[in-house]
């Protein structure tokens, strides 16, 4: 792979964070300035591409590949279709761990779940179940998310101490079964809401 490659690579799979370039220079050991010459080569064939629906932007000294601003009409209307009317099995895992752990960093849920949470967080936050509640005090300073009125209102919850209870363990010291134990400790509760759904 390539060093453009590798700085794509890194803007991917950072997702809604986006990524510094001084992080992208500690993973690629690239120096400052080449990593800057990186990035502006490849906002460069974003923007001269017409097929390609990405571009990269930056905010709070931090790099993100979004969409282009002109499928945002596409793009809502793909969250907005019947098939995202109900939550996925990572949208629902990420979800509840969001739920539990609240405040939490992307990290920490991938941690738990074994996988990539970044996209699964994007359309959570679009769905406006979950939302930014801050920064953590550590290097990086990564997003911690929580969850909104919206989600309590989806769930028939007045407040998120009504939360079924989890067994007791660490949860984030537990590898693969992480997410199942999450899910299964909240799937009574969603049951309870599809029900009280469809009788109205």
């Amino acid at each position: 792979m390539n060093n453009l490659s590798q700085v794509e690579a890194l803007l991917f799979v950072a997702g809604d964070e986006g990524i510094s370039i001084k992080d992208i220079c500690t993973i690629t050991k690239f120096d400052k300035p080449a990593v800057i010459t990186l990035i502006d080569e490849l906002a460069a064939r974003y923007e001269n591409d017409l097929v390609s629906a990405l571009e990269i932007r930056e905010a709070d000294n931090a790099y993100r590949l979004v969409t282009k601003p002109a499928l945002g009409a596409t793009v809502k209307d793909y969250f907005d279709s019947p098939v995202n009317a109900t939550l996925s099995q990572a949208q629902l895992e990420t979800l509840v761990i969001v739920a539990y752990k609240q405040p939490i960093t992307r990290v920490e849920i991938d941690q738990i779940r074994g996988v990539q949470s970044s996209g699964t967080l994007q359309k959570l936050m679009v769905r406006q179940l979950i939302m930014v509640t801050g920064r953590k005090d550590e290097p990086g300073r990564p997003i911690m998310y929580g969850t909104t009125t919206e989600f309590l209102d989806y769930f028939g919850l007045k407040t998120i101490s009504e939360l079924p209870p989890l067994p007791e363990v660490d949860t984030l010291d537990i590898d693969d079964e992480g997410s199942e134990l999450f899910t299964s400790a909240f799937e009574a509760r969603v049951a309870e809401t599809e029900e009280e759904n469809t009788d109205v």
